[in-house]
């Protein structure tokens, strides 16, 4: 019977141990089968997301329908638009906005106006609007010009070539018929004798060139002697002194080039907007003597047209002093 009741007891505190567990997992699919989202219920709560983004942009836009981010609608342009409204309707009554004081507006001064006091009363004696014959420009030049010194009589003519074209880069030399009316220094880097040079000798000139002195106005240098002027090329390439044969400064016959360098020799070449730039004399020369110079300045040039233009030439030239007013050439003069 002891037996029997304890057995007893047994089962009955097993029974006991058993239903909270049966519970705990009756709570715990409880709250799995609540937490477990169906179709129907994503379907559903994904509906009701978008009705409220939509209903979110549908109160955005009509709160900002006149506040576009850029545009002719947008707040800022509007803005814009009607103070440009504002403005042009006080410019047409003449009125004048409130605190705003008017600047006085200074008109830009011409370029005659900005020159000196006796520039502007020579520069009268030129009709801007005329084109002067040869004869009466060269007197003009001798009229106007303003230095103390003697001045250099400059010809400028633009012609119709692009300098671009190798066979339009127009490049030549000439001796002017009067002279340049300035003493020309000359140095002849060979050897061999030349009674007529300020400077010869290749060991005299190489000591001046190591020296960076340039104590002439040109370099005559012979064939044989011109390997030894490449060192010097940075020297004398940028001042016009390289002797080249284009020139005439590179020539057996040293004693001819010295006399012509001396006589009046000039070298010219067309820039890079197709103008000639090219000293014919100086102020004290007489005109007839200016005017023999011009004329074998214009000669040279229309034996040097290329055979490639088509057209005008000759597009406009002018004559000037050193530092005085240019003066308009006809065409019909210089032929």
């Amino acid at each position: 019977m002891a037996e029997a009741k304890k057995s007893t007891k047994k089962k009955v505190s097993n029974d006991a141990d058993l239903v909270p567990a049966a519970a705990i997992v009756d709570a715990d699919e409880t709250t799995n089968s609540a937490n477990i989202v169906t179709p129907e219920t994503d379907v559903t709560s994904a509906a009701e997301a978008a009705a409220v983004e939509e209903q979110i942009v549908i109160e955005e836009k009509r709160g900002t329908a006149n506040t576009a981010k850029a545009g002719k609608r947008s707040a800022k342009a509007q803005r814009e638009a009607e103070e440009h409204l504002v403005k042009e309707a006080r410019k047409a009554t003449g009125e004048v906005e409130e605190g705003h004081v008017k600047q006085t507006v200074i008109p830009t001064r011409t370029r005659l106006e900005r020159r000196g006091k006796n520039f502007r009363k020579i520069a009268q004696l030129i009709d801007t609007t005329k084109n002067y014959s040869l004869e009466e420009a060269v007197l003009l030049a001798k009229q106007t010009n303003t230095a103390k010194f003697d001045s250099t009589v400059e010809l400028h003519v633009r012609l119709g070539v692009d300098p671009r074209q190798a066979d339009q880069n127009i490049r030549d030399n000439l001796i002017l018929p009067a002279g340049t009316g300035r003493k020309v220094r000359v140095a002849v880097f060979d050897d061999a004798s030349a009674p007529d040079a300020d400077i010869s000798g290749v060991e005299v000139i190489t000591k001046l060139l190591e020296k960076s002195q340039l104590d002439f106005d040109v370099l005559i240098a012979s064939p044989a002697q011109m390997p030894k002027l490449g060192k010097y090329a940075r020297l004398l390439g940028p001042r016009g002194l390289m002797p080249n044969p284009k020139s005439g400064t590179v020539t057996t016959d040293i004693a001819k080039a010295v006399a012509e360098a001396k006589a009046g020799r000039v070298e010219y070449r067309v820039d890079s907007t197709g103008i000639i730039h090219i000293g014919v004399g100086k102020v004290s020369f007489d005109a007839a003597k200016l005017a023999e110079n011009i004329q074998a300045v214009l000669a040279s040039l229309k034996a040097n047209k290329p055979a490639s233009v088509k057209g005008v030439y000759f597009k406009s030239a002018y004559l000037a002093t050193t530092m005085g007013p240019s003066i308009a050439l006809s065409l019909t003069s210089i032929g």
